[in-house]
């Protein structure tokens, strides 16, 4: 059922990114430097849809990078609380080995 789900979803988007490809084919000028001078090496021509999806995918990108960075607090909070459950298991296990097995706290009052 997912599969057939995703199908619908992306099949019409899918549809739509190459539609939009088709239709903007024309040659855009993109320049590179922020001051304008005419260094050939900032300026080139490329489709338009190629430079939006260039520039989509570089967005993405960094987006990700970033996202990636400003997890880095929790995904450390996870290493040690793994690590501290695995020490905490482990002298559990330690413990329970070394003395008889607990019996129900109304016995003990017996």
């Amino acid at each position: 059922m997912k599969h057939v789900l995703n199908w619908i979803l992306f099949l019409p988007l899918a549809l739509l990114v190459v539609l939009f490809a088709v239709i903007n084919r024309q040659s855009v000028s993109v320049v590179i430097d922020p001051f304008g001078s005419d260094i050939p090496g900032l300026r080139f021509e490329a489709p338009l849809f190629a430079v939006i999806f260039i520039f989509l995918a570089l967005g993405m990108l960094i987006g990700g990078v970033i996202t990636w960075f400003r997890q880095g607090r929790h995904r450390r909070a996870l290493r040690e609380a793994r690590s501290e459950i695995a020490t905490l298991r482990a002298e559990r296990e330690r413990l329970l080995a070394g003395q008889p097995a607990l019996t129900d706290s109304r016995d003990r009052a017996a």
